[in-house]
C-alpha cells in the first residue's frame, strides 16, 4: 500500500512538473520545433525535386540532413529547459555529483556525445521509419504512384549506399585525426556530422540487409532439413498427446507479438529517452572504464587482464575494429551510463515514468485521430497530404514539445529521488555500523527519533 501511495505521488508531482515546465518555455519549445519541422519538410520537397532531376544520391543525403537537423532541435530543446529546472540546478552546485550544467557546454561538444545515441533510438523504436514514411507520402502526393521512390532500398539498390558509407567513414577518420592534431570548430562540426549521416545511412540498409541474410539461410538445404525435423518432432509429441514444440511456438508468439510489443513501447522507449535527457543534462562517462567502474565486472576484467596477457596477434585483431570504428563506440558510453544511473533511483520511480509516458503516447495516437476526423475524412479525395501535413504539424507542435517537457521534468525528479534514496541507504549503513559497533562494546545503540 506504501508503495501505490509512493507512486501516485510521484506521478503527481511529475505530471505537475511537466505542465509547469511545457508552460513556462511554451513559446521558445514550440519555435525550436517549428524552426525543425519547416527545415525537414523543405528537406523533403527539395529530396523529391532532386530525384527527379536524376541527382538521387544528393536526395537522399539532404533528407538525412533534414532528419538529422530535427534531432538537434531535439538536443536544443532539452538544452534549453535546463534553467527551469530547479532540483537539477542545486544538484549541479554538488561536486560530489555527477553533473554539469549543459548551458555550460557548446553545442557541438553536447552533439557528439548525443546525436549517435539518438540517431540509434530514432531507428530501434520507429522514429525514423516515420520519417521515411513522411517522405513516401510526400513524393507520392508529387508523383503518383508507379514511380521508382527516391529511397528505395529494394531490389538491390541498397548496395548504392555502400559507397556513401565508406566515404563518410574515411572523411570522418582524417577529420578526426585532424582535429586532434590542430583542435578546431570546423573538423569538430564535420567529425559530428560525418559520423552522424554514417549510422543514419547504415540503420536504413540494415533490414534490408538482415532479411536478405534470412532470407539467403532460409533457402539452404540444411535450413529446410532443419524445418522437417522440427515439424517431424512436433508430430510425434502431438501423436503421443504432449504438445512440448506447439507449447513452444506458442510461448514464442506470446513473447513477439505481446510482451515484447508492450515492453518496447512502454519501458523501453521512455527509459532510453530519459537517459538521453540524462545525457544531455549532464550525467556522462566518456570512457568505458567510467561506465563500468565500481561493478562486478570491472573486477572480473582486471582479474583476467593480470592472470593473463594477450599476444602481440591477438592484440593487432583487438584493435582491428578501431580502425574503421574508432571512437564510435565511445559515443554510447555516456548513454549507457546514464541507465545505469537511472537504475539507482529504484524500480518505483522508474514505474511511474513509464506508466506517464505510456498514457502521454497514447493522448498522442488519440488526439491525431480526432484531429485528422475533425479536418477531414482520409476516405475521401478532400483530404489530401495539406491536410495530413496540417493536422502532423498541429499535434506535434503540442505533444512533441510536451514529450521535451515531461523527459526534461522526469529527469529532475530523479534527482531528487536519487539523493532521497542515497541518503536513507547511508543513514541505514550507518545505523548498521552503530549497531555492530555497540554491540561489540557492549552498549545500547542510539536510536534515532
Amino acid at each position: 500500500m506504501r508503495t501505490l501511495v509512493e507512486g501516485f505521488s510521484e506521478a503527481v508531482r511529475l505530471i505537475a512538473d511537466t505542465f509547469r515546465l511545457w508552460w513556462r518555455n511554451l513559446l521558445p519549445l514550440v519555435t525550436w520545433f517549428v524552426a525543425g519541422y519547416l527545415g525537414f519538410r523543405v528537406s523533403i520537397l527539395a529530396a523529391i525535386w532532386l530525384g527527379e532531376h536524376q541527382h538521387r544520391s544528393l536526395g537522399i543525403g539532404l533528407f538525412s540532413a533534414g532528419v538529422l537537423l530535427q534531432m538537434v532541435v531535439l538536443v536544443a530543446m532539452i538544452r534549453m529547459l535546463a534553467g527551469s529546472l530547479y532540483r537539477w540546478r542545486d544538484a549541479a552546485t554538488d561536486e560530489t555529483t555527477e553533473t554539469i550544467d549543459p548551458t555550460q557546454q557548446r553545442l557541438l561538444e553536447l552533439l557528439s556525445i548525443t546525436l549517435l545515441p539518438i540517431v540509434a533510438v530514432y531507428s530501434a523504436w520507429g522514429f525514423l521509419d516515420e520519417r521515411i514514411k513522411a517522405l513516401g507520402l510526400e513524393y507520392t502526393a508529387v508523383n503518383g504512384i508507379g514511380g521508382d521512390f527516391i529511397l528505395q532500398v529494394n531490389n538491390g539498390t541498397w548496395k548504392d549506399f555502400l559507397p556513401a558509407i565508406v566515404i563518410l567513414l574515411v572523411v570522418r577518420r582524417v577529420v578526426e585525426a585532424i582535429d586532434d592534431r590542430w583542435p578546431s570548430r570546423p573538423a569538430k562540426f564535420i567529425q559530428v556530422w560525418s559520423e552522424a549521416f554514417f549510422l543514419l545511412l547504415a540503420l536504413i540498409i540494415t533490414p534490408i540487409v538482415i532479411d536478405k541474410i534470412t532470407g539467403w539461410f532460409k533457402d539452404r538445404r540444411f535450413w529446410l532439413g532443419l524445418s522437417d525435423r522440427w515439424q517431424a518432432v512436433s508430430d510425434w509429441f502431438s501423436g503421443i498427446h504432449i504438445p512440448v514444440p506447439a507449447g513452444i511456438e506458442w510461448l514464442w508468439g506470446v513473447f513477439w507479438e505481446t510482451l515484447w510489443p508492450l515492453f518496447k513501447d512502454g519501458v523501453g522507449e521512455p527509459l532510453t529517452w530519459l537517459a538521453i535527457t540524462t545525457v544531455v543534462f549532464g550525467h556522462r562517462a566518456l570512457s568505458a572504464g567510467a561506465l563500468l567502474k565500481g561493478t562486478r565486472f570491472e573486477r572480473s576484467l582486471s582479474a583476467q587482464a593480470q592472470s593473463s596477457q594477450a599476444g602481440r596477434v591477438a592484440a593487432i585483431a583487438g584493435r582491428a575494429p578501431d580502425l574503421v570504428l574508432g571512437g564510435l563506440k565511445e559515443k554510447f558510453y555516456p548513454t549507457l551510463n546514464a541507465f545505469r544511473l537511472l537504475v539507482g533511483v529504484g524500480p518505483v520511480y522508474l514505474g511511474v515514468v513509464c506508466m506517464v509516458y505510456t498514457a502521454f503516447t497514447l493522448a498522442d495516437n488519440w488526439t491525431f485521430i480526432f484531429v485528422q476526423r475533425l479536418i477531414g475524412d482520409p476516405q475521401q479525395s478532400l483530404f489530401d497530404s495539406t491536410a495530413a501535413n496540417l493536422t502532423t504539424l498541429i499535434v506535434e507542435t503540442v505533444f512533441e514539445t510536451f514529450r521535451v517537457a515531461l523527459l526534461a521534468a522526469a529527469f529532475d525528479q530523479c534527482i531528487s529521488v536519487g539523493r532521497a534514496v542515497r541518503a536513507e541507504a547511508a543513514a541505514q549503513t550507518t545505523q548498521t555500523t552503530q549497531t555492530a559497533e555497540a554491540g561489540e562494546t557492549g552498549e545500547l545503540a542510539p536510536v534515532k527519533g
